[in-house]
């Protein structure tokens, strides 16, 4: 939208007086109201208050033109010197009660005019902070949702290495049992204790064969780039024929 237009159209809303809304007060909660609002806050309160303050003395001046007005038609008649002094007073002092509430009147007509003008200030103030912490709240909140993508994705990709690590020490403990037998293997552990196989819970507990996959069957593998974990599955894979083939030959010359 034209900014012409958007003036136009924002000329023609009715905008209620926000320093009353306490919902508007709760717009800067967190952050704070900045100088800008602040200031326009400031000069509408004080018009408010003064726009009170004459309401009051238009009221307090009207009563005393009552007054005046009675004392002047009660001394109309009066022929001595105190009389006609005293009417002449009360003349005086009702012109300038007049004036000032003709003064008065005048300022309470203008007052509204300047309240809106400041309020509308105030509105679109309000509104130039509430939209730019809308976008500082939305950028944050995607770099908080990349940060997740990303920590999920590491984390998905780390349960597929984990039962790749788990899967290569079970073979690795198969063939070191079949090559050297249990007898051997037994004083070697004793050993060289500090390993496990499978889980780590799998030192308290042994697991059951479905629970040792559970993680791996849980793991959405969606978003998860496997290229780098298929590289790693392809090397375990690769050393495992490796040490097939050793074995082999190995029979082969004990054969001969």
């Amino acid at each position: 939208m034209a900014d012409k237009d958007f003036s136009a159209a924002i000329a023609n809303i009715k905008v209620p007086i926000l320093i009353l809304d306490q919902k508007w007060h709760r717009l800067f909660a967190l952050g704070g109201k900045p100088d800008s609002v602040k200031e326009l806050e400031a000069k509408e309160n004080e018009l408010i208050k003064r726009e009170a303050e004459i309401k009051q003395e238009l009221k307090d001046l009207k009563k005393v033109k009552e007054n005046l007005m009675s004392s002047v038609m009660s001394n109309m008649e009066g022929t001595s010197d105190l009389v006609s002094k005293k009417l002449d007073d009360d003349k005086r002092l009702l012109e300038e009660c007049k004036e000032r509430i003709a003064a008065n009147e005048d300022e309470l007509l203008d007052i509204p005019n300047q309240i809106d003008e400041v309020n509308r200030e105030l509105m679109t103030a309000s509104m130039d902070y509430c939209y730019d912490k809308l976008r500082t709240n939305s950028k944050e909140a995607e770099e908080i949702t990349e940060w997740i993508k990303d920590v999920r994705v590491k984390l998905k990709k780390n349960v597929i290495r984990k039962h790749n690590r788990e899967i290569n020490n079970k073979e690795i403990y198969s063939y070191m049992h079949d090559v050297f037998g249990m007898e051997v293997l037994n004083l070697f552990d004793m050993q060289n204790g500090d390993f496990y196989i499978g889980s780590a819970n799998d030192k308290e507990e042994p697991a059951k064969e479905s629970d040792k996959s559970a993680d791996l069957n849980n793991v959405d593998l969606e978003e998860v780039d496997l290229d780098a974990v298929a590289k790693e599955t392809k090397a375990d894979e690769e050393a495992a024929r490796e040490m097939d083939l050793e074995g082999d030959d190995e029979a082969s010359t004990s054969e001969e």
